[in-house]
């Protein structure tokens, strides 16, 4: 039983580190500016629409 989690946690960790050189720094940090500007548009949009529909209330 130990055995089978010392394989599991060493595939993972395998994994990871062959997968890590492919990432690169630019990647993420264009994820990140793409990921806050659809959250703000979308705050932006859902806000907008909220004040709209109370209007016509």
């Amino acid at each position: 039983m130990r055995t089978d989690l010392h394989l599991k946690v060493g595939t993972a960790s395998g994994t990871l580190l062959s997968i890590s050189p492919g990432i690169f720094t630019q990647d993420i940090l264009k994820t990140i500016i793409l990921a806050v500007i659809g959250a703000t548009v979308s705050f932006m949009v859902s806000y907008s629409l909220k004040k709209i529909t109370k209007r016509k209330k």
